[in-house]
């Protein structure tokens, strides 16, 4: 996932130290009477709030942020907006923050609805005249809630909003004033304007992703931050891949693959697993469509065990919805083997008469994946995840088919839509 904002803004505090506060917090708790200190109790409470919510993005429950969004709520019973207004603003910012991390966690589009108005209930006394910086902060968050409940919606509206709200954001966010914050907010604007691009037939959005991106890459170096650095320029060879797709240029994507195997330098698989089952899907896709365009089947190939690899680390228990994207993906590379070489069709191997082979083994791992993935997709209502992936699945059923001889006409050619993880 890119960089975004955290209610704790910061990312050296270890999982040691977040438990520490945690229990330092609650035993501060017990020395204020809500009745006798309330200002004193709804503080505590809301920084209980942050502890919990740092720490739940280090765990895969979500247990640690539910409590955190509990700490907020009832630290908002005490900040009146009318009597409290910035108190009461910061504590809707931070309670949107927790609600956005559960609901991609949970795809939830019912938290991720409620964390777009926890952000634009903050933004009614988070205004630029008063506190500029505040307000950016919570423009930008505001950006990355409506970009993850956008890219689960079939329309537009959302990614446009988001791409607004980062826009706001960087109109106070100056590479002068504040160099990482600016870079930050860059490298998620492109992620929404990638967001955008992958859903409308031109290029404009997409060409906007890569000019944002190395935007954020011009302070995101790599011996200063080599994580950041790695992030965008992984996020920056997708909108390279998407873009050589549209436009059928094999120059952009194999810059995009050399972009994601530097990315994957600064992704230790032991140390980052989902960074990594990323990185290595976004490779994947590059490759795919190079393969695409290749008479052989060499970068096809490569393109299988890039996603195979991905899914060794990123497992459905562990992240649902990059899964499913990876699985279609996969489905999509083992389609095109299919498709382009029945003879080296697994069934080849087994000892039976070739002659009778009907050479449908990839086909049959294919639709596996995309229903694999649509189990998924269909759970977490992700609309437009379904509709693409489903329309992959029965391409696939039909060409098995007509293969087996069942059925007379294949679907025509078109493109496998391909999911990057960001």
């Amino acid at each position: 996932m890119a960089a975004e904002e955290t209610p704790l803004g910061s990312r050296a505090m270890t999982l040691e130290r977040l438990t520490e506060a945690v229990a330092a917090l609650r035993l501060a708790q017990r020395r204020y009477d809500r009745a006798r200190a309330p200002l004193e109790w709804a503080m505590l409470q809301n920084n209980l709030g942050n502890a919990l919510a740092a720490l739940g993005a280090h765990e895969s429950g979500s247990g640690r942020l539910d409590e955190a969004i509990a700490a907020y709520r009832d630290a908002l019973e005490i900040y009146n907006r009318a009597r409290h207004p910035l108190e009461w603003a910061m504590t809707q910012n931070n309670l949107g923050a927790a609600l956005r991390n559960l609901g991609v966690r949970q795809a939830s589009p019912a938290r991720l609805e409620e964390s777009v108005a926890a952000y634009r209930e903050a933004l009614k006394e988070y205004r630029p005249e008063r506190v500029p910086l505040d307000w950016a902060m919570t423009q930008h968050n505001l950006g990355a809630a409506l970009r993850s409940l956008g890219e689960r919606e079939t329309g537009t509206a959302r990614l446009a909003e988001a791409v607004d709200a980062y826009r706001q954001a960087l109109r106070v966010r100056t590479r002068q004033r504040a160099p990482l914050d600016w870079a930050m907010t860059q490298a998620n604007l492109g992620n929404a304007l990638a967001s955008l691009g992958e859903r409308e037939s031109g290029t404009q959005h997409l060409r906007q992703a890569v000019v944002a991106y190395r935007e954020a890459l011009k302070e995101y170096r790599r011996e200063r931050g080599p994580l950041d650095w790695a992030r965008a320029l992984g996020n920056l060879g997708n909108a390279l891949s998407s873009l050589g797709d549209r436009e059928n240029e094999s120059a952009w994507l194999r810059e995009a693959v050399t972009a994601y195997r530097e990315a994957l330098k600064e992704y230790p698989r032991e140390r980052r697993p989902l960074d990594w089952a990323m990185a290595q899907n976004n490779l994947g896709n590059a490759l795919a469509r190079l393969g695409e365009r290749d008479t052989g089947v060499a970068r096809l190939d490569e393109a299988v065990r890039s996603y195979r690899d991905a899914l060794a680390e990123c497992t459905r228990e562990r992240a649902p919805m990059q899964w499913a994207m990876t699985q279609n993906n996969l489905g999509g590379a083992l389609l095109r083997l299919a498709e382009r070489d029945p003879g080296r069709d697994p069934g080849r191997d087994t000892g039976r008469d070739p002659g009778r082979d009907t050479g449908t083994a990839r086909f049959e791992a294919a639709i596996e994946s995309f229903n694999d993935a649509l189990a998924v997709f269909v759970a977490a209502s992700a609309i437009y995840y379904v509709e693409v992936c489903w329309e992959n699945r029965d391409r696939a059923i039909a060409l098995c088919a007509e293969r087996k001889g069942i059925a007379p006409v294949a679907p025509p050619p078109q493109e496998t839509p391909l999911f990057s993880g960001l």
